[in-house]
């Protein structure tokens, strides 16, 4: 497994929140709540387990070439739905941040902008990779051809 997250083992832990926010409230909003909750835990829990993350806001576009329900063509939750995942060392160190008094009241103000609440999943990781350079992927698809005439 190549790492796209450097310093991130294969026996760390992925967490996923999923934010939807409310019609009140402005991607602005989200952006500076998230960036403020992200400092703190690169300040507090850099050395307590936090690798590193990343926070994907929704597009609008749907893929209709990977999509396998029905042909949207515009996702409805558009700069209302976003992603926060993080990147840990284990679980357990990631619990530990969420006890921390410096980040309950941040994550509280990041809360108070959801429509859906909070869930946040872990998830094992089973694969990563990043492209390959050209002369890398050249090589693959040469070594591919001839493995397949091969068989």
């Amino acid at each position: 497994m190549s790492a796209l997250i450097h310093g991130f083992d294969s026996d760390g832990v992925v967490t996923i929140n999923r934010v939807i926010l409310k019609p009140e409230y402005s991607t602005d909003d989200l952006e500076m709540r998230v960036a403020e909750l992200c400092e703190n835990v690169k300040t507090y829990h850099s050395d307590t387990g936090f690798v590193g993350g990343f926070v994907a806001l929704n597009s609008g576009q749907v893929s209709n070439e990977g999509s396998t329900v029905g042909q949207a063509v515009a996702s409805p939750l558009k700069d209302r739905e976003a992603l926060i995942v993080t990147f840990w060392h284990s679980f357990e160190e990631h619990e530990r941040s969420h006890r921390s008094e410096t980040f309950q009241p941040l994550f509280q103000r990041v809360l108070e902008l959801c429509e859906n609440g909070n869930e946040e999943i872990a998830y094992r990781m089973l694969w990563s990779g990043k492209a390959y350079a050209p002369e890398e992927a050249s090589a693959a698809r040469a070594a591919k051809e001839r493995y397949l005439e091969a068989a």
